[in-house]
């Protein structure tokens, strides 16, 4: 695969929630909301040019995360490391006239090429499939259903 198949891969999820669009970006931006369903904590709330570390405590990882594009209630273009080197994630909010948000998350520019690329494009497509779906139950229902900390639990005994 060459190296411009790699820059067009997309991995990109989107889901309604039902919450009006100022909710649902503050949610992602502020870290006391965004830790309820994705990231055990973030050094800084995400702002125009902002540089935050998220931590995952439970998995003993963290990420810098660049936010390169911020337009208050529409968009966040932020980048931040994958497992290939540097990727682009884009989140999109679309207020919609009943007061309801669509969300998309798109992760684009990954480095890597056949297999591995495969690889990395279903794992971010389902790891940002469980944090719109976080982000719904927290935003509609106050719920923290520990979807992405359940995702790798360290007890669990497979067969």
């Amino acid at each position: 695969m060459s190296r411009a198949s790699n820059q067009q891969a997309e991995a990109k999820t989107a889901m309604l929630i039902r919450r009006p669009v100022t909710d649902i970006f503050s949610a992602i931006v502020e870290p006391e909301q965004i830790t309820r369903f994705w990231f055990s904590h973030a050094s800084a709330p995400l702002t125009p040019s902002a540089i935050v570390e998220w931590t995952w405590a439970p998995y003993n990882a963290s990420a810098t995360v660049k936010v390169l594009e911020f337009e208050v209630n529409r968009r966040i273009l932020t980048e931040w490391p994958n497992a290939s080197g540097p990727t682009r994630v884009e989140y999109l909010f679309h207020a919609q006239p009943d007061g309801t948000t669509f969300v998309e998350i798109t992760e684009s520019g990954f480095h890597s090429s056949g297999m591995d690329l495969v690889r990395e494009v279903a794992d971010s497509t389902q790891g940002f499939t469980l944090v719109l779906a976080g982000l719904k139950a927290w935003c509609e229902h106050a719920l923290q259903l520990n979807l992405v900390w359940d995702r790798f639990p360290s007890n669990v005994v497979r067969n």
